[in-house]
């Protein structure tokens, strides 16, 4: 479906080839997901991880998009760690787009997303960098004339005790490089590891970022470049009927006013006025076509549709007979609102569009799709795009469109203008509403209990859209099912006979797209706040009550949560001004549990401590673990606190900055404890598992300090 491309980034590196300008020698290998090693029979090496320069620097080559989630420190650290670099000398730099030699394996393509960067990488980052460390030695050993069994390597310094030699990377690289490629390079043992789970590492993208010198798509800029800024239309499918553009074309620096599929693209020498521009355009808009709907009727009809049947996803016994049965039935509806992702940095990007081909930077998650979503724009080979990869400034799942749309406009901006450069720019109103929102759910649930309190049976149906259905990701639907618009709900990690899970997929004129941690952020409070409700009214303790129903095959369920409970000094949610909830979630591959301590500030939860426990594998970087687990319960928090996306009447958003769509601010953060637990697994993803156990825990101690539960979110619409 996605067939491998080819980079014009950078030439194919060869074995004994260099690098153009100072950044000295390539070490090229092919390192296959199991460790099979090859060269090509014209000499060529079809995979780079590893840049070698004279003056001992490594760089490391990340096929993931650095979004702020430490791609660039975490894949180093693997390399370093097996070539026994110093850290010092460590680099990175955002690898070519070509996917046949740096796929995602976890997706097809090359691409990044799902927690699966470090997971995807593990092994073949720690290969790469066994495989140089080996090639050096042999290089030393035949440049001495000694054994290399003889030969050590410490902190960056290759070394033959017996002869007092020694050398750097850098005097050896050119050497080694014409050492055979080993076939299974030797790994170091776990316990002898002094980077990987170590303490302090410095990020190597901190010092540029602190001091403004990265370069994010926003920066670039062009000779003789235009700004672009768009006008799209006010609902939803709405398409131009007509429009007029002379009060903008008067206006000092607007260059050109053009339509585009996607609405009317305005050019100006500079942004200020490109945007002055676009605000003088008037359009006539084709609303024929258009979701004109509200989103409270939206919400209706999704609501109506989670208490009716649908499809099954998964179910064990006889859920009706139990519930007919039961002493007792809870019953529960949920509603979630659609949500913007609302990274800092907007949507932005520069395309060079020449005769020959042309040349892009922006900040893409799915580089592979974009590419091709662009030449098929442009009517070119894909192979003739060159195409940058640029930090980001946030995404939490924004700029992994599967219709890649805000490429597909880039493109449709420079086949309309012709040659030349062009950047387009988002502003925060454009962001906030062309949509590409989390999508608007319903949950309905139904849990028995007998006389005893014990569970009888339990009952969840999900409606929503579907954001895979008709992308390129539709492969990943299976009998007609999108597990990501259920994740979390299906394969509970706790002991509930007679349960029955459904979904019913929902058409919407709303575009649709994961945010972060996808289906997790509806279901895990759905599941977790519910499962309080009932423990509560079997007169069960919520921890003591979660850990009696733990499937026996899920102790580190049981682990994370037992570790929460110790942290926290759980005792029960507690009496007096504040209250404690918990919630556990097992999300991309990754098990927290939360406790929440709230307190009631003027009718509205301020959290004031959250203890949380992560057993996420092996963790490479510590501070990186934790930092993500600290950023993602504020995005969390915040977002259940204040944030909905809603369509007034006639289906026009509402939502379009910071003022109607606020952030969590700094006093509302609470103070946070992390704890990781010790592990032998491979790492697992940490960037989205923060953010689902909050919601849950937030609402489980409200409720218990209230009496409150608070059924639609956010909290702000007075639901509480």
């Amino acid at each position: 479906m996605h067939p491998s491309l080819k980079s014009l980034t950078t030439p194919r590196p060869t074995r004994r080839g260099f690098l153009t300008g100072s950044a000295g020698l390539i070490l090229g290998m092919y390192l296959a997901p199991k460790a099979r090693a090859s060269v090509a029979e014209d000499g060529s090496a079809p995979n780079a991880f590893v840049r070698i320069a004279p003056d001992d620097t490594v760089t490391v080559l990340v096929k993931h998009i650095e979004i702020g989630q430490g791609a660039n420190t975490g894949l180093p650290i693997l390399v370093a760690e097996e070539m026994d670099a110093d850290w010092s000398q460590m680099r990175a730099e955002q690898a070519p787009v070509d996917p046949s030699l740096y796929v995602n394996t976890a997706f097809g393509v090359q691409g990044t997303g799902g927690s699966t960067g470090l997971s995807n990488s593990y092994m073949t980052m720690r290969q790469a960098g066994a495989a140089a460390r080996a090639m050096l030695v042999a290089a030393a050993a035949e440049q001495w004339g000694v054994p290399a069994g003889e030969i050590t390597v410490s902190k960056g310094v290759v070394a033959h005790e017996g002869s007092g030699q020694s050398s750097g990377f850098g005097a050896l690289a050119e050497a080694a490089a014409g050492m055979p490629v080993p076939e299974n390079p030797a790994l170091k043992d776990p316990a002898e590891f002094t980077l990987i789970g170590g303490e302090g590492v410095t990020r190597l993208d901190a010092e540029t970022k602190s001091n403004g010198s990265a370069q994010f798509s926003i920066d670039v800029m062009r000779d003789g470049m235009q700004v672009v800024a768009m006008v799209h239309p006010p609902k939803f499918g709405a398409t131009v009927a007509s429009f007029d553009d002379s009060a903008a074309l008067k206006i000092a620096g607007v260059n050109a006013v053009r339509q585009v599929p996607s609405g009317i693209a305005v050019s100006g020498a500079n942004t200020y006025a490109a945007f002055k521009g676009r605000d003088a355009v008037i359009v006539q808009w084709d609303e024929s076509g258009a979701e004109t709907r509200s989103s409270d009727e939206i919400a209706r009809t999704f609501a109506e549709a989670a208490r009716k049947s649908a499809k099954v996803v998964e179910a064990e016994g006889d859920i009706d007979t139990a519930l007919e049965n039961s002493a007792q039935v809870i019953e529960a509806d949920y509603l979630f609102p659609y949500l913007a992702h609302a990274a800092l940095e907007p949507l932005d990007g520069v395309i060079e569009l020449r005769e020959d081909g042309a040349e892009v930077w922006a900040g893409e998650q799915i580089p592979t799709i974009s590419r091709q979503t662009m030449g098929g724009v442009l009517g070119i080979e894909s192979s003739t795009i060159e195409m940058h990869t640029m930090y980001a400034g946030g995404s939490f799942g924004r700029r992994a469109t599967p219709d890649s749309h805000f490429a597909a406009e880039l493109a449709h901006v420079a086949k309309a203008a012709g040659p030349g450069a062009y950047k387009l720019v988002y502003t925060r109103e454009n962001e906030m509403q062309v949509g590409y929102y989390r999508p608007l759910t319903a949950h309905h649930l139904k849990a028995g209990l007998d006389a005893d309190g014990n569970i009888t049976g339990w009952l969840n149906t999900v409606a929503n859209q579907s954001i895979i259905a008709d992308t390129p990701f539709a492969m990943m639907m299976k009998d007609g099912l999108d597990p990501t618009a259920y994740e979390g709900s299906n394969d509970l990690p706790y002991d509930l006979p007679n349960s029955r899970l459904s979904w019913a997929q929902m058409q919407g004129g709303v575009p649709t797209l994961w945010w972060r941690s996808v289906g997790h952020t509806h279901t895990a409070y759905a599941v977790e706040t519910f499962l309080d409700q009932v423990l509560q009214a079997a007169g069960r303790d919520p921890v003591e009550g979660r850990l009696a129903l733990m499937r026996e095959d899920r102790p580190r369920d049981a682990a994370v949560l037992q570790r929460v409970a110790e942290m926290a000094g759980w005792s029960g949610p507690g009496m007096g001004d504040s209250r404690m909830g918990v919630a556990v979630v097992r999300s991309f591959g990754s098990y927290v549990a939360q406790i929440a301590q709230v307190e009631d500030r003027g009718g509205m939860p301020h959290v004031t401590r959250v203890w949380c426990a992560i057993d996420c594998g092996l963790a490479v970087t510590p501070d990186v673990v934790r930092a993500q687990m600290e950023g993602g319960i504020g995005f969390g928090l915040g977002a259940i606190l204040h944030d909905e996306i809603t369509l007034g009447e006639g289906g026009r958003v509402e939502q379009a900055n910071y003022d109607t769509y606020p952030m969590l601010r700094i006093n509302e953060m609470p103070e946070i404890e992390v704890s990781i637990l010790q592990s032998d697994a491979d790492p697992t993803g940490v960037g989205e598992p923060g953010t689902p156990p909050i919601a849950p825990a937030v609402a489980n101690a409200w409720r218990a300090l209230t009496g409150k539960m608070p059924y639609r979110l956010p909290f702000a619409r007075g639901a509480v």
